[in-house]
């Protein structure tokens, strides 16, 4: 069931919920311009929607949004929980400003024990693409790569891709440093491996007591077949393992558990996560959700719970600092997914009460740190508003720049940061081509062309547009945004000080006048970062592409090498890394290639002289 938006000041609540169903759903309520206000959800929409204009509001945000309220939209499900799902998907998608938005949605780092003849261990971000076990989630890569750095050193199982492993012809420098056992050139029985695999794995389950147990008896087996040798490294390996077990933080429990403090302050709100798995704790994330108004720490974790749990998988007991509405809900929509137990407390006692503690004393450290920072970025922002004489506090900036190598590579960057920072995930970079070997003019219109062509048909535009480089460079932004009818957009240049010295730079106007606020201008600061940013991210690209091309070209002018041969050989080796790391046996291996071309290989790709 929907109904459209009615004009601002004819809508009528009450008529509105009169003709309302009980049924459960899901509601949006609409501004007058059509944008959503607020997305709910509701065991019956008939009552939950005429709570909000039957009675007095308690809080002046819901009374405000009430009073912009054009037009509500419904969707009946069939059950709470479907409308719950439901509503966590519009909310993801329609970004209400009501609603509490969590705005970091990255996935969680795990460790993978591949599915192989030998099996390695690595670091996993993202779709478990990979065939294998998989034990996590970590709440940071810095945990994942601890983890893996013990691992290495305990197991010693290999850590190399396979288009390197397969193509070994003697150790490397990790089974060198004690941190792998070189199953690539048969140092380790396939027998002995495979054990040494399972015991990671009782490791990585959490298993330490079972695990110890088993190297115990393989110790004193070993010393009774008088392989002191072994038994020795069998007694540091436990010696070892129980250093760790001494950091345990649950004692004697194997939990699968995550803490999360929410804490608020001057309309900022942080929640942290501290995750314990297998009985360890797996370290804390900070996330800083969109309070839009929230004006409770209930709201917000209830907000939170429900947007990230239902993304990523959740444990099996998640401990809270508030006590949240819809907990019984919550429970059993998480337990259907994950299809087991899930429980959520706010009540706890003992250690788990201690956790919580811990938990407050550092979201409320981590959010008065975000708010220093955010006092910062605003204080600059206002500054370079002043200095630019702009009518208002830009809400969206990019930054353009151009690297190359002599012309060779040439590659555009464009960086975008809003009122938080850099906005990361809408960075962009533009291959130029069919220009004149460094003509960063040229260069710098075909990166622009094409980024506001694009910013016309989806309607994104910046509100300010930062050119590294002077006149010329900015006069290339005016004649691209006045051929594309572009307006609104103010456009400066950034020109480098007096022997390139920071804090020296001059600020390039249309006009022609140049300004130089000096190094302690808070406005000249922000640019300076934006424009240092845009300077790494271009650099970045460009050396990356120049190394794609100068290899490839490299592969395809030796002789005898065509572009079937190179195919086949990147296939056979699994890119230019493997067939870079082969020896000459190695590529001569492969299939129609002789040991004299094979030479021939190895000296292009390591700039040996023919």
């Amino acid at each position: 069931m929907t109904d459209g938006p009615a004009q601002a000041g004819e809508f009528d609540g009450k008529a509105f919920v009169r003709q309302l169903t009980p049924a459960p759903g899901v509601y949006r309520m609409l501004a007058a311009d059509g944008s959503v206000l607020y997305v709910g959800k509701a065991a019956s929409l008939k009552k939950r929607v005429a709570s909000y204009f039957l009675k007095e509001q308690p809080s002046r945000r819901i009374a405000l949004m009430v009073a912009q309220i054009a037009g509500i939209e419904v969707t009946i499900t069939r059950t709470e929980s479907e409308a719950l799902i439901l509503e966590n998907q519009l909310i993801k998608s329609l970004r209400p400003r009501y609603n509490v938005l969590l705005r970091d949605d990255k996935s969680y780092p795990h460790i993978v024990l591949t599915d192989e003849t030998w099996p390695r261990l690595a670091y996993q971000r993202g779709p478990r693409s990979v065939p294998g076990r998989y034990f996590g989630p970590f709440t940071s890569s810095g945990a994942v790569r601890e983890t893996l750095d013990l691992m290495f050193k305990l197991f010693k199982l290999r850590s190399c891709e396979d288009s390197v492993f397969r193509n070994r012809s003697r150790p490397c420098l990790q089974h060198q440093i004690g941190r792998c056992s070189a199953p690539c050139v048969g140092l380790v029985p396939t027998r002995e491996y495979d054990a040494t695999v399972r015991r990671a794995a009782l490791f990585l389950e959490g298993r330490s007591t079972e695990l110890v147990d088993e190297l115990g008896q393989a110790m004193e087996a070993a010393s009774a077949r008088l392989e002191f040798e072994q038994a020795a490294q069998l007694r540091d390996q436990i010696a070892a393992i129980r250093r760790i077990q001494a950091r345990q933080y649950v004692e004697g429990e194997q939990v699968e558990m995550d803490v999360l403090a929410c804490v608020l302050d001057r309309g900022q709100a942080c929640v942290l996560l501290m995750a314990f798995r297998n009985g360890y704790n797996q370290g804390t994330r900070s996330f800083f959700p969109k309070a839009n108004g929230a004006e409770s720490c209930e709201e917000v974790l209830g907000a939170f719970v429900a947007q990230h749990y239902l993304e990523h998988r959740p444990p099996r007991e998640i401990v809270l600092s508030h006590a949240i509405a819809d907990q019984a809900l919550l429970q059993e929509v998480l337990a259907s997914q994950a299809g087991r137990k899930v429980e959520i407390k706010s009540s706890v006692r003992g250690e788990r009460a201690r956790y919580l503690d811990i938990a407050r004393q550092n979201a409320a450290l981590a959010l008065g740190t975000e708010l220093a920072s955010s006092a910062s970025q605003r204080a600059r922002l206002a500054s370079l508003q002043e200095l630019l004489g702009l009518a208002q506090t830009p809400a969206r900036i990019e930054c353009f720049d151009i690297s190359h190598t002599m012309g060779e590579a040439t590659v555009a960057s464009c960086v975008v940061f809003d009122a938080e920072g850099p906005v990361r995930g809408q960075y962009r970079r533009y291959n130029i081509s069919g220009i004149e070997p460094g003509d960063d003019y040229a260069a710098m219109h075909q990166a622009l062309e094409r980024r506001f062509r694009r910013g016309m048909e989806d309607g994104v535009l910046p509100d300010l547009l930062l050119i590294d480089g002077g006149a010329g460079q900015l006069a290339q932004a005016r004649s691209v945004l006045e051929a594309l009818g572009v307006t609104g957009v103010a456009m400066v240049g950034v020109a480098k000080g007096e022997a390139r010295r920071a804090g020296h730079e001059a600020l390039v106007f249309p006009d022609g006048r140049e300004i130089r606020p000096g190094a302690a201008s808070p406005g000249l600061q922000l640019v300076q970062q934006v424009r240092d940013e845009a300077h790494r991210f271009a650099i970045t690209g460009h050396r990356g592409k120049r190394q794609k091309t100068r290899e490839t070209s490299r592969l395809e002018d030796i002789p005898g090498i065509g572009p079937r041969r190179r195919a086949a050989l990147l296939k056979h080796f699994g890119g230019l890394a493997g067939l870079r790391e082969a020896g000459v046996e190695e590529i001569a291996r492969a299939e129609g290639v002789s040991a004299a071309l094979a030479q021939r290989i190895y000296d292009a790709l390591h700039g040996l002289e023919p």
